[in-house]
């Protein structure tokens, strides 16, 4: 099926397709006004985001839930012409990587990629993988600042190609737009909103299509998800486990039963304490605890009543009653997805997208 211009215009918002893998061709004009469908992206669990693949190499990239599009072109490949103003191109190799959202560095490193990435929104110190904390200590990944407050000078001087952001961008629409108005994409990823942890998992498809190593992408996901078929069907160790977070929007996060951390649990053999939250109930429960506002907090979670600091946006488990005070350990929690975690009390602490 060959779409024309016009034709590419109004059926691409809504285009559903089905594929595989792109393969670019070896030569190409200058330019073209038409794109030839090849195939979509099987997805098993994933629905935040769709990939289609279209003849040449060229894939496109949805991002489901705010409809934003992503063209990845190959290095040699042809412009092309007519495309809607909201369409951003990328074309690879996609460089000097400004990374703020950094449950993604994780999928970057299973896929080879950290090269790819130049810029951090966060601080060595502030890493929990090895490999990306020893990259920014060796000068070759460089801290550009948090999302709110990004280093504009020093990712212009990068030549950055790309800012992965999170949801938090939100909070500061500011900033994205004068990324944007200098010239860097900026891609919003919502891998946090997926309903299941394979459905996580899953994205890395995505960023292996924008990094052009889609087949390394489909063998890591299918090692992986063996690795986690014997957890199917586990019996429940009968040891029971509460998570609560606190949301970058100054609210108490209770999971709900279906949601992916709950899922991650019950493969684990655990018992999640609010597994009888369900679609309809209420995941929110707040606990008046602001980030805005240096505080500190006691929360029973039926094990310990755990305290809380809250300072200068960040928070973190304090003079902890546990017997071994390893969440003290983890220190201030402050970007999407860092984790603190009190056994003994069974409470997770974490900083989540806002929905």
């Amino acid at each position: 099926m060959k779409l024309t211009r016009q034709q590419f215009l109004r059926v691409l918002p809504a285009t559903v397709l089905a594929l595989s893998g792109c393969a670019a061709s070896e030569t190409a004009p200058a330019s073209t006004e038409e794109l030839v469908f090849d195939h979509a992206c099987p997805l098993d669990y994933a629905t935040q985001f769709t990939a289609d693949c279209y003849e040449g190499g060229y894939t496109m990239l949805t991002l489901t839930e705010s409809g934003e599009q992503f063209l990845v072109t190959p290095e040699d490949a042809a412009a092309v012409e007519g495309l809607p103003e909201s369409v951003t191109v990328l074309r690879q190799p996609v460089r000097n990587i400004y990374l703020v959202s950094t449950s993604v560095m994780d999928l970057f490193l299973a896929l080879d990629g950290l090269d790819s990435v130049t810029l951090s929104g966060t601080r060595a110190e502030g890493w929990y993988l090895d490999e990306a904390r020893a990259a920014m200590e060796a000068g070759r990944i460089a801290y550009a600042g948090k999302y709110s407050a990004p280093d504009y000078e020093k990712i212009l001087a990068a030549n950055c190609g790309l800012a992965i952001e999170n949801t938090m961008i939100y909070h500061t629409p500011e900033v994205k737009e004068q990324l944007e108005r200098f010239g860097i994409p900026v891609l919003v990823e919502r891998s946090s909103y997926e309903s299941g942890p394979l459905a996580r998992l899953e994205w890395l498809k995505f960023w292996g299509i924008l990094l052009g190593k889609e087949e390394l992408a489909e063998q890591e996901f299918a090692r992986q998800v063996e690795r986690l078929a014997p957890l199917t069907g586990q019996a429940s160790t009968g040891k029971r486990c509460a998570f609560f977070s606190i949301t970058a929007n100054n609210l108490a996060n209770v999971r709900k039963g279906g949601d992916y951390v709950a899922q991650m649990i019950e493969m684990a053999g655990g018992d999640y304490v609010f597994a009888d939250l369900t679609d309809n109930g209420n995941n929110l429960s707040t606990m008046n605890l602001p980030l805005d506002v240096d505080e500190t907090y006691d929360v029973d979670t039926g094990y310990y009543t755990v305290h809380i600091q809250i300072k200068d946006g960040a928070a973190r488990f304090v003079d902890s009653p546990c017997p071994d005070h390893i969440c003290e350990g983890f220190g201030w929690l402050s970007n999407e997805d860092q984790t603190a975690t009190c056994l003994p009390a069974r409470a997770v602490l974490t900083i989540v997208p806002v929905s």
